[in-house]
């Protein structure tokens, strides 16, 4: 796996930073993408249903999703 990369998104008009590995960020853009939203609106999705670190939450969405389109 690659080095995370910091990256600054806006939730609710704030910036704020966010680490995680690139091919984290490749499959949320690509889900955002799909949803037709930007990486922030999808960021700011997960947002508001996490229970700890943001990092950590936008981890687990990605690989939730990536389970789920597997199972088909």
């Amino acid at each position: 796996m690659s080095e995370p990369v910091k990256r600054s998104v806006k939730i609710a008009g704030h910036a704020t930073s966010v680490t995680l590995e690139p091919e984290f960020w490749d499959c949320l853009k690509e889900m955002a993408a799909a949803r037709g939203l930007s990486v922030n609106q999808m960021v700011a999705e997960i947002d508001c249903s996490r229970g700890g670190n943001l990092s950590s939450a936008i981890r687990v969405f990605v690989l939730t999703e990536l389970k789920r389109q597997a199972a088909g």
